[in-house]
């Protein structure tokens, strides 16, 4: 399984490719995407889309992973990560790659166990998983990587799930 994992934002969007063989993962790319402050929303999203378009081309994922936006108590943040998660789903959309959508504490509670856990030691243990030699940074990156991480764990048990219930 190759993985897109994404953490969506207007400003900066984390990027991840995460394969699984056997029992272990493989970090194969993870950065950001970034987009200019000055610029208009739409050019901002144009953007973004045709960063996506170009990393799922360069790279051919099996599926795509996203952050879902939750709540926030800032209401531009909200629909700013809202616009740019409705871009990623358009891309994965357009490449005809399957979308699965988790919870920031779905995420956690699968990497480290606890949904609550704090930001850096979930970076510390998405490090430690895939052998890197320091946390992943910036911090969009890293969260990108949970992701992506967080689906192929969950993936099969969700398969198993749908496949008992057809």
């Amino acid at each position: 399984m190759f993985v897109l994992g994404i953490d969506p934002g207007l400003s900066i969007t984390g990027y991840a490719l995460v394969t699984a063989a056997s029992l272990s993962l493989q970090a194969v790319a993870a950065g950001v995407i970034r987009t200019d402050r000055d610029l208009p929303m739409s050019v901002r999203l144009a953007e973004l889309f045709s960063d996506l378009e170009v990393l799922i081309a360069e790279h051919q994922p099996d599926e795509v992973a996203i952050e879902r936006v939750f709540v926030n108590r800032n209401l531009q943040t909200a629909e700013a990560v809202g616009r740019a998660s409705g871009v990623v789903l358009l891309a994965a959309a357009r490449a005809g790659l399957d979308v699965h959508e988790y919870t920031p504490s779905a995420v956690k509670k699968a990497i480290v166990g606890v949904g609550t856990a704090p930001k850096k030691q979930l970076q510390e243990i998405v490090a430690r998983r895939l052998g890197l030699q320091e946390a992943p940074s910036p911090a969009d990156a890293a969260d990108a990587l949970a992701v992506a991480m967080c689906h192929i764990q969950s993936a099969p048990l969700q398969r198993a799930i749908r496949e008992a219930q057809s």
